[in-house]
């Protein structure tokens, strides 16, 4: 029987086998007894050897987690507290502004009244005004008018007196007119 014949689960025991029929021994133990001892003392070593500082390490980190952990929900309830803060400001703030457009409207309102009022008072005042140049004007056209008739009418008189006046009408005229001032000078 050859090795290559057996399948690859026999292998192992095939080959303790065909080194004699026996398996190795040490202090009379099977060698793989040994080999499983050597396995877990130096597992066993490692645990020892590693398992305080392993532990102590894997505390501080889970010390150092919880302590970021902490300090992130106080950053986070301050971040929290930060923006309700903003928003009660910005809330705020947006009623003021709506307060100031609000009171800027109705000065707005009244300034545009006061203005509206100052205008019709001025058109008033500007009306009266030229009302009172027109009655000036037309009162001294009128007084021109009267001065051009009566020229007018004087020139028209001393024309007309003139030519139907005689130098016998102008005699009797002269001595009335210095009878009415004797008379009146007494």
């Amino acid at each position: 029987m050859t090795l290559l014949s057996l399948s690859p689960d026999a292998l192992p025991v095939a080959l303790l086998l065909s080194e004699g029929g026996e398996a190795e021994k040490f202090l009379g133990l099977p060698l793989w007894i040994w080999e499983t001892l050597n396995l877990a003392l130096f597992v066993g070593l490692l645990f020892y050897l590693l398992a305080r500082p392993l532990t102590e390490a894997f505390r501080k980190r889970q010390v150092g987690i919880e302590e970021r952990r902490k300090e992130a929900e106080k950053r986070r309830a301050a971040v929290d507290r930060l923006a309700t803060d903003i928003r009660e400001r910005t809330a705020r703030v947006e009623k003021e502004a709506a307060e100031i457009r609000e009171q800027a409207a109705l000065e707005g309102q009244r300034i545009r009244a006061e203005l509206a009022q100052r205008a019709k008072d001025e058109a008033e005042r500007i009306g009266k005004g030229a009302e009172e140049e027109i009655e000036r004007r037309v009162a001294a056209a009128r007084g021109q008018l009267r001065q051009a008739a009566a020229e007018l009418t004087g020139t028209a008189a001393r024309e007309l007196l003139a030519r139907e006046i005689t130098e016998e009408d102008r005699g009797r005229l002269i001595a009335d007119s210095v009878a009415r001032l004797k008379d009146a000078a007494r």
